[in-house]
């Protein structure tokens, strides 16, 4: 089955949740030093003792298209229609960063159902085409260390690792192994090699 992916405009979609929910028995662990001249991090790949499993209702700040510090943002998805009713199944919202002229990816949800179909690949291809056609240098994005799964899937569309910040969430990220990854896709090559 081939899922169209349309346009979601800001008048209709605005707040709509985005009910980003994983389970993961993995996460990268921080071990960082500091000397007097020099910084030292690792992120190594590590099990929890349990799985964990993460809601939108953890969150004070919940997922949801069009909230108002993202100005300029779009969206795009792919809908299901029941019964007169239209659904997410997918969605990716980009906004532009233009002072540093980047994209930002500020959303990316599939569905478990369309897991494996290659929607997230066609939700991120468009981001990269729209920023290519920008003439914007780089796409950026955020996931958690603990998203796993994420983390490969960013990996595998070609996005480095590029920064991360351990008291983003909370201020006991680092020991909830839960800290913010900051990934870029560059367009010239030569920035990230």
């Amino acid at each position: 089955m081939e899922y169209e992916i349309v346009p979601l405009p800001k008048e209709k979609w605005k707040g709509t949740p985005v009910p980003i929910r994983y389970t993961t028995e993995e996460y990268f662990d921080l071990e960082a030093g500091e000397e007097t001249d020099a910084f030292h991090f690792m992120l190594r790949k590590k099990q929890f003792d349990q799985p964990v499993t993460h809601t939108p209702e953890e969150y004070d700040f919940p997922d949801k298209l069009y909230q108002d510090h993202w100005e300029g943002a779009e969206a795009f998805g792919i809908l299901q229609n029941e019964n007169g009713k239209e659904s997410l199944l997918a969605c990716i919202e980009v906004c532009p960063e233009d002072w540093s002229n980047r994209l930002m990816v500020t959303e990316l949800w599939v569905a478990d159902s369309l897991h494996r179909k290659g929607i997230g690949t066609r939700l991120m291809n468009l981001a990269k085409e729209k920023a290519k056609s920008e003439n914007r240098r780089a796409v950026i994005l955020e996931t958690q260390s603990c998203n796993v799964r994420a983390i490969a899937f960013y990996r595998s569309q070609g996005f480095r690792l590029i920064g991360f910040d351990t008291c983003c969430y909370t201020n006991r990220d680092i020991e909830r192994h839960e800290i913010r990854f900051n990934f870029g896709y560059f367009f010239d090559r030569s920035v990230s090699d």
